[in-house]
């Protein structure tokens, strides 16, 4: 991995990095330990599209206020593209979409997923979610505090577009007179959208490839049985078919990069080591909450309880899918997993 040269661009000023011939990178607030969040200004025709948007703070709508000044040059924005639903990424797509003549673009479960999880706002925690993470193991007071923050995601938002268009793998889009393909990732969102430009020799990865980090990738109470870290694996070994490495990635956090074979297969390494750890510590049973010693390396408190937990269950999900452990719930309704120990049973790599 290598990264190129290029001036970070402050927080929340409006100003931008140019990354090539009509395209800008922006960061934009978020606060806490990532800072802040990469936007991307493509231009198209005699105005913009808009890739990804910030969440919804003051902050935010006043650095995009300097943004439509400055870098923006008082063109229209005429497309807002949304990688995936997360707050960072759509808290300003209905404020956009309000303040100029804009389409939004999305992939078409991550833009149902979230309507349905904005729609949680003002309900109170609904029983299967507070079942889930006591089966997970999490204590009464735990459980308090999850219910006295439910519905927090619909406040990181702006009211979305009441109409979207629909983006779908291997889409070709023409922005400007550039052509972009998407490619479609799972695993950490329902259908996260990466957008490859072969001419440009660049890949807007959001949050599935990100140059420091590894994505969370988690089980949520929406879907208890799914098993995204499978997704998410399989993903980046599509991407790396799919993408040359020559491209330069353009991720959601941290800087532009070069190497993405080699940060694919790091990522991909990483987890399968998390996998061996976490299934040596099944040789006891534990539930969710015990096995975080097998996968984070800093103690977890009750800000990152929620994370941490499905982040866990999530890979547990993927040995179960390998056959390697099992699970069960007892009479008190809390889920146990243990490893399998048939002869022959497949190494999780």
């Amino acid at each position: 991995m290598s990264y190129p040269p290029l001036d970070q661009p402050e927080i929340g000023d409006g100003t931008a990095t140019q990354i090539a011939e009509g395209i800008f990178w922006l960061r934009m607030p978020m606060g806490g330990s990532l800072e802040a969040i990469n936007l991307w200004a493509l231009a198209d025709g005699d105005g913009w599209t808009i890739v990804d948007t910030g969440l919804r703070t003051t902050e935010t709508s006043a650095a995009w206020r300097k943004a439509f000044e400055t870098t923006l040059g008082g063109r229209p924005v005429r497309r807002i593209i949304v990688t995936h639903l997360h707050p960072d990424h759509s808290g300003m797509a209905g404020w956009l979409a309000q303040k100029q003549p804009a389409r939004l673009w999305m992939t078409r479960l991550e833009y149902l997923t979230l309507r349905v999880l904005a729609s949680y706002t003002g309900q109170e925690a609904p029983d299967e979610a507070i079942r889930f993470y006591r089966s997970a193991g999490w204590d009464e007071d735990a459980l308090d505090h999850y219910r006295a923050r439910f519905g927090d995601f619909g406040k990181m938002l702006y009211p979305l577009p009441a109409s979207f268009h629909a983006l779908d793998d291997g889409q070709r889009i023409m922005i400007g007179d550039r052509e972009w393909v998407v490619v479609i990732g799972k695993g950490h969102s329902p259908e996260h959208a990466l957008l490859h430009c072969p001419e440009a020799k660049l890949l807007i990865s959001g949050d599935q490839v990100l140059p420091q980090i590894s994505s969370n990738v988690s089980v949520q109470p929406l879907q208890p049985e799914a098993d995204p870290l499978t997704d998410w694996l399989e993903t980046l070994d599509r991407v790396r078919q799919r993408v040359p490495n020559d491209v330069l990635i353009l991720p959601s956090h941290g800087r532009p990069f070069h190497g993405l074979h080699e940060r694919i297969e790091a990522l991909i390494e990483g987890h399968e080591a998390a996998l061996v750890r976490l299934l040596e510590l099944l040789g006891t049973p534990g539930r969710a909450v015990d096995v975080f010693p097998a996968l984070f390396k800093r103690q977890i408190d009750r800000k990152l309880l929620g994370l941490a937990t499905g982040e866990s269950l999530a890979h547990l999900a993927c040995l179960r899918t390998r056959k390697l452990v099992a699970d069960e719930v007892d009479s008190a309704g809390i889920r146990w997993w243990r490893a399998l120990k048939e002869e022959g049973a497949p190494h999780p790599m």
